[in-house]
């Protein structure tokens, strides 16, 4: 079968498995984007500066604080998390009644301050983070690193764990409903405002783990996020904006396609995912799972 595709399995299982650690992080900040925009209806351009600065907290925990990767797994999605409530009731809180593009702008421009504030300090050159987790074992047709195989399979973990979450239990459904008829929620006692901010931080935070994780993989610089963000929207429009289990399937769906796409056609491997939504826009607005508003 190799023969016949002229592509040698090691080469070709090695852009499935890079596919795959792209589509983890596709899916895990798409998610976090779904569902800040899913239940907050607002566009958070500072996503990826959020990302960025989970990878940069878990450096700064590790290089101040002695605090290793594992440490750092936990705590910095809290640290970024509460950073996200505080932004959201500083800021964001004031604009849930207005257009989405007041919203885009303002988390757009925190991004951008975001970025140069960690710009100055750092600069703009990548800085290293130990591997937590090395070797790997060779599966006869490819070597598959330990800490690779890791970020696959807690991506999935935590995507699927937040889709249960919010469609299978009780605080998901208050969640939905407060998104619906917030006033109908409140009269249950519900205080929905604080819902709603530790929604934000909660969203927030799926970001800042995807940091973590790709911290060792990938040199941590302030402009790790500005390069993913705009393809994270893309697989969030592909998807379907909002949706849940649109963002999980598609992100990793479209790391794997974007991963063969190399194999067999790179020149095409940096636009298949915007010709894909392009395609998705033009025979579906509404995304594959997404549903018309």
């Amino acid at each position: 079968m190799f023969e016949l595709i002229g592509v040698p399995p090691q080469a070709l299982f090695g852009q499935l498995l890079l596919g795959l650690i792209n589509g983890a992080f596709y899916a895990l900040l798409s998610l976090g984007l779904a569902v800040i925009f899913g239940m907050l209806n607002v566009i958070n351009f500072a996503h990826g500066a959020q990302y960025m600065m989970g990878a940069f907290t878990a450096y700064m925990l590790l290089q101040y604080l002695g605090v290793g990767y594992w440490g750092a797994l936990i705590l910095a999605p809290i640290i970024v998390g509460a950073v996200g409530i505080v932004l959201e009731r500083l800021f964001l809180s004031r604009l849930y009644n207005l257009d989405h593009l007041y919203g885009l702008l303002l988390t757009f421009g925190l991004a951008l301050m975001i970025e140069g504030l960690f710009r100055k300090q750092y600069g703009s050159s990548g800085l290293p983070y130990t591997n937590p987790i090395p070797g790997g074992t060779n599966l006869g047709f490819m070597f598959l690193p330990w800490y690779r195989g890791w970020v696959v399979v807690l991506s999935l973990t935590v995507c699927l764990a937040t889709w249960f979450m919010i469609e299978r239990t009780k605080l998901g459904s208050y969640l939905r409903a407060a998104t619906e008829n917030p006033t109908l929620v409140r009269a249950f006692g519900i205080n929905v405002p604080r819902m709603m901010t530790l929604t934000y931080g909660f969203g927030v935070g799926l970001a800042a783990l995807a940091g973590v994780l790709a911290a060792p993989i990938y040199s941590v610089n302030p402009v790790m996020g500005a390069n993913l963000i705009i393809v994270v929207f893309a697989v969030v429009v592909i998807g379907g904006m909002g949706s849940i289990m649109g963002s999980i399937v598609t992100g990793f769906g479209l790391g794997v396609i974007e991963g063969l796409t190399k194999v067999f056609y790179p020149e095409a491997s940096n636009t298949v995912i915007f010709i894909i939504m392009a395609i998705v826009l033009m025979l579906r607005p509404a995304g594959l799972f997404g549903t018309p508003r």
